[in-house]
């Protein structure tokens, strides 16, 4: 179970320092300490507009998130705020709570340009917080979302003839959910006579107007922009909390002392965000944490500190190399630990040893795959393969010289005796050599009888008899009761073992590359697997998320047609009203001219 993660307040995430955008590095710390999945919500709006109060309420508290009543923007940058999401378990609720727009102290509005891209790059849920109705009015001072393709680009190396409509319908996939709360809304929401919800008023006040004035297009260019780039809307509209002299202590105030309708709207609001709120998504379904969060704002900022446009694509890749290298890490780290665990060395043989390793491997990839992703040219995959190589061989290694050293004490604690005993004389006499030879055989068998001797145990076996070559030949010729055929006959025997022996290590050798070469392949097909198996699921996800933004492009042309349709046919209906008009008028004068005469 991960660890929640709650501040007690808000601190600054983005520092507005004299123009300039700094990252705070206390606030990347909490970040990336949250190893849950994070649901992002960032308020943006004009200053002086009960912004931070909504927040507080997202956090639970009454205060934290400074809440200004003057004329000055009281929150500088954007600060954030980490709490345990009240409705998702394992996850935590992110709060972004951003610089009031349009602050007189400012005067050029670049820094609100970028801090309107940094909340909805961040966010998964972007609500936009404006005072009264929507009128044209507040239709201009949203026009920081008409400059979004000219602040936020999807791709690092557009394709020559993709304009940036096209590349701005790449928002889709990865845009948060759009939310507009109307404060202190004092209207009765309908139109033409007919109630509406405030979804139906957002909706309407984003109708276009018909014609093609550079008036018109004003008219039409925000709105366009919001239904093109948030296809999820949604609106919240609240009445006054309380008489305007008491808002400087709203903070304060409890909820009994607050309009019932305004503490209603509240409650329905956050029980929305609660609700409705995605965690944080990257391209190919990649969700969100703390350290995942934590380097999208670096990347982010660096890009906009350098004078680049924040990129989606650089932004992942960036992150990907991250990951993708700790991913490599975490996957040797597991099997170095799954080996330590099941293999004691030396292995009665070298298949048992490959046999936990293709174990631990195979987990280990696993491993890898679960926490990587947009791994180009499977780089970080082929360096995984290559260190778990080298893994296996190491451990290949230390299997032979466990073994060897297990075999030279196993043949110093059962031959040394015997070799005293030649030292002694023992075997110096008529029939010692058979007396000799006896005595091998049996230390020979009790040599082989020692369990877990390894992989080298032949080997080490037939090095130290050859190493006693000349002492066996010397008790062979001092022995008197052997004729000379006997001995010629005896030598001859001992070369035939000794020639056995090495061509039984010759094939022990080829059946051992055999092992290495079979497991090689193995290794190779495991990798091959489980990347396949991972490319079919990103693929699936890729085509659901294409999906999801033809959708949405089609979506958008229907209803553009549907309204100029619409339009075509209300201007042909008064064009024929203005016919019949006319018509009227004509007949009526010819009338009277008629009785005239």
């Amino acid at each position: 179970m991960a660890p929640e993660i709650n501040l007690p307040g808000p601190m600054s995430l983005i520092d507005n320092t004299k123009g300039q955008l700094v990252v705070n590095p206390e606030a990347l710390k909490i970040l990336s300490a949250i190893t849950q999945p994070v649901v992002v919500v960032a308020i943006v709006g004009l200053y002086r507009t009960g912004k931070s109060y909504l927040m507080n309420k997202l956090a639970g508290k009454k205060n934290g998130f400074s809440l200004g009543s003057t004329v000055k923007s009281h929150t500088k940058g954007i600060w954030m705020w980490c709490v345990p999401h009240p409705k998702k378990p394992e996850h935590t609720l992110v709060l972004l709570d951003t610089e009031g727009l349009g602050d007189i102290e400012k005067g050029d509005n670049e820094n609100d340009s970028w801090i309107f891209a940094l909340a909805i790059l961040l966010s998964s849920t972007f609500v936009y917080n404006s005072m009264g109705t929507i009128n044209q009015q507040a239709m201009d001072q949203l026009y920081y979302v008409t400059e979004l393709t000219h602040r936020i680009r999807s791709k690092s190396s557009p394709d020559e003839n993709e304009n940036e409509v096209e590349d701005s319908a790449d928002f889709v996939s990865f845009f948060p959910d759009f939310v507009w709360t109307l404060r202190d809304f004092s209207l009765d929401l309908e139109a033409d006579g007919q109630p509406l919800t405030p979804d139906e008023y957002l909706e309407y006040s984003l109708k276009l107007t018909q014609g093609t004035s550079e008036k018109d297009k004003n008219f039409n260019l925000p709105r366009l922009c919001i239904q093109k780039f948030f296809p999820k809307k949604k609106c919240f509209v609240f009445d006054l909390p309380i008489h305007r002299r008491k808002l400087a202590q709203l903070e304060k105030l409890q909820d009994e002392e607050l309009d019932p309708e305004f503490v209603q709207q509240v409650a329905d609001f956050c029980s929305y965000i609660f609700s409705n709120s995605k965690t944080k998504t990257l391209s190919g379904g990649i969700q969100v944490n703390g350290p995942r969060l934590e380097s999208l704002v670096l990347t982010y900022v660096n890009a906009i500190s350098s004078g680049d446009l924040p990129c989606m694509e650089n932004a992942v890749l960036a992150l990907a190399q991250i990951e993708n290298s700790a991913a490599v890490e975490k996957a040797i780290a597991h099997y170095e630990q799954q080996m330590g665990q099941k293999v004691q060395l030396p292995t009665e043989s070298l298949q048992e040893l490959l046999d936990l390793h293709r174990d631990s491997e195979r987990e280990a990839i696993e491993v890898f795959i679960r926490s990587s992703f947009k791994d180009v040219d499977h780089l970080f995959q082929k360096e995984l393969a290559a260190q778990l190589d080298k893994k296996r061989d190491d451990f290949c290694k230390q299997n032979q010289e466990a073994s060897s050293d297990r075999c030279s004490g196993l043949l110093q604690v059962i031959f040394s005796p015997l070799e005293e005993e030649v030292k002694a004389g023992i075997y110096s006499k008529p029939g010692g050599y058979r007396l000799f030879v006896q005595k091998l055989q049996d230390l020979k068998k009790k040599y082989y009888e020692e369990p877990r001797k390894g992989t080298q145990a032949e080997e080490i076996l037939q090095t130290y008899l050859k190493s006693k070559e000349s002492m066996t030949d010397a008790i062979l010729q001092t022995d008197q009761t052997l004729t000379e055929k006997e001995k010629e006959i005896e030598v001859e025997r001992v070369k035939a073992e000794s020639a056995q022996a090495s061509a039984e290590m010759v094939e022990e050798m080829q059946i051992k590359y055999q092992q290495m070469m079979e497991e090689k392949e193995k290794s190779y097909q495991e990798h091959v697997k489980q990347l396949t198996e991972k490319m079919e699921r990103e693929r699936a996800q890729l085509l659901e998320e294409q999906e999801k933004t033809l959708t949405s492009k089609l979506q958008e042309q229907a209803r553009v047609l549907k309204e100029r349709c619409q339009g075509e046919s209300t201007q042909l209906q008064n064009e024929i009203q203005k016919l019949q008009k006319t018509l009227k008028k004509k007949t009526k004068r010819y009338m009277s001219h008629k009785l005239k005469i």
